[in-house]
């Protein structure tokens, strides 16, 4: 006989996404729909009629997380090509490439990953470069992505140097290894994998310009079994100017709850600590507010011009000239009843004028935050950063998610993976404990938020920004199946000591994807 239900999950620990605290409270499970929820412990008739039973008693059991700015087509790069790792010389690098080579065949640039300076002269490897491969191009990438190995050909062939090997310049190389089939199909199984590791069920990926054909893969992946994780996707103009007509085709090809088009994203500013970040006020000492000159009136036509279709855009800014500058693109955009009918977003946020989040909050603009960035550099450089930066005075404004929060902003978890890679322990060290590393005390905890409000940025936050919340991020009746476990219950556990938290089980449709 068919039982009633799936699952049947039942835990001492549950956060539903929709009450501040956790509790203890069960949810039945029909193939990948929530079809009951209920407090305290299920009776034995409701357990009966279960195919699964699962009880969870010093589990955390919560919705799915959804990092909201992701680049698969970066992390690929880390897998790219010929593993470099373990060359330490000319002789080796060059039996490595030519191995490669053979089986790859005599078209198209050679790609190469794992190349570790310390092992290997970049200098010596480029004069090897250049006498055995003077008319095919050359990459070899970084382990740290930070710069890369080339011969000339490739500098040529493709417009960028070791000095500028970023994502926005080697997108250049882009459909060459996203069309290589027998590549991308591993890569793509390994980051589902690995997101799910980590409790992910949703992201929202940048998909440079037209995606490069990436598209055509996600249209076969979507009703796969092998699909494991949401992909909303969005287009980064890099290559060329937004694209409408693209958005266009590509919200009519996509209109599941698996993958969907989710607009446009671009950079505006840059880091603080390089004087990138425009400011309102000069940086401390200098006459200057940005060293960079931003097309904010492009920006702004390309904004109302995919508004005015209902597409949506976020921004990247981490300076508060630029937020402020974003508050009044923004605010000439599509309204209903006084709040953006589009769910535009900022992105990073790393320096704030509390007047700009008050009217960001009021208009329901989308703030994707990245709460692990603390992680990058010890408190010493991040503390002498921000000192010789925007000075002492200014630093109050520093990552100041709770005059966001308390300001009615969408607060949402972002990593720009794979300059970090999705923890929500490590969210709750940083960004709810306040946490540097190196540093005894706590860095302004006034700006930091609470950890339920934490949990809901990853969860109902993040379905918010996709404008999902009918079907995601809350563990309730008629929601969709994506659910996540963790070792604790974050609530009640020392914010000091979360890091080493892990994953034990993440749902995605119904289906189980990873287990511990």
């Amino acid at each position: 006989m068919e039982k009633k239900y799936s699952k049947v999950i039942a835990a001492k620990h549950l956060f539903d996404s929709v009450r501040d605290d956790s509790y203890e409270g069960y949810i039945c499970l029909k193939d990948n729909v929530i079809v009951k929820a209920g407090t305290g412990a299920p009776t034995q008739e409701i357990t009966d009629q279960a195919d699964e039973f699962l009880q969870f008693d010093e589990e955390l059991v919560m919705p799915g997380i959804t990092d909201t700015h992701t680049f698969f087509t970066g992390y690929a790069v880390f897998y790219v090509g010929a593993d470099m790792s373990d060359v330490t010389d000319n002789g080796q690098g060059l039996k490595t490439l030519q191995n490669y080579e053979g089986g790859k065949g005599s078209e198209g640039a050679i790609l190469g990953h794992g190349w570790i300076p310390e092992k290997w002269n970049q200098a010596e490897g480029e004069k090897m470069l250049e006498a055995e491969y003077p008319d095919r191009p050359v990459i070899l990438f970084a382990a740290d992505r930070s710069t890369c190995i080339m011969n000339r050909k490739a500098r040529e062939t493709y417009g960028f140097t070791p000095e500028s090997c970023y994502p926005e310049s080697y997108h250049r190389i882009m459909r060459e290894y996203l069309n290589d089939r027998g590549f991308i199909e591993k890569e793509f199984s390994d980051y589902m994998k690995m997101m799910n590791s980590r409790g992910v069920t949703t992201v929202k990926e940048m998909g440079f310009d037209d995606f490069y054909g990436f598209t055509d893969y996600l249209k076969e992946m979507e009703d796969s079994e092998d699909l494991h994780l949401r992909f909303f996707f969005m287009s980064q103009p890099v290559g060329q100017r937004m694209n409408l007509p693209y958005a266009r085709k590509m919200r009519e090809k996509f209109t599941g709850d698996k993958v969907r088009f989710s607009g446009f994203n671009r950079m505006t500013d840059g880091t603080i600590a390089a004087n990138k970040g425009d400011l309102k006020k000069p940086y401390e000492g200098q006459t200057f507010t940005c060293t960079l000159d931003i097309l904010y009136d492009e920006i702004e036509a390309d904004v109302l011009a995919a508004d005015a279709e209902d597409f949506r855009w976020s921004l990247h800014a981490q300076g508060d000239g630029a937020v402020g500058k974003i508050t009044q693109i923004y605010d000439k955009c599509k309204k209903e009843d006084g709040q953006l009918k589009n769910r535009h977003a900022i992105t990073d946020m790393e320096f704030t004028d509390p007047v700009d989040l008050e009217r960001l909050g009021a208009l329901g603009v989308t703030a994707e935050l990245y709460f692990q960035i603390m992680s990058l550099d010890p408190a010493e450089v991040l503390l002498d950063n921000i000192s010789r930066t925007i000075g002492f005075e200014r630093r109050k404004n520093y990552w100041n998610r709770r005059k966001m929060q308390d300001s009615g902003m969408i607060l949402s978890g972002a990593t720009d993976l794979p300059l970090l890679i999705t923890s929500l322990p490590e969210s709750i060290y940083y960004s709810c404990g306040g946490y540097l590393d190196g540093l005894d005390t706590p860095f302004q905890p006034e700006n930091t938020i609470t950890v339920s409000e934490m949990l809901k940025a990853w969860t109902i936050g993040g379905a918010r920004n996709l404008s999902m919340e009918d079907k995601l991020g809350t563990l309730e009746e008629g929601k969709l199946a994506d659910i996540t476990v963790f070792d604790r219950d974050f609530l009640y556990a020392d914010s000091a000591n979360v890091k080493s938290a892990g994953v034990v089980m993440t749902i995605m449709d119904g289906k189980t994807v990873y287990k511990k």
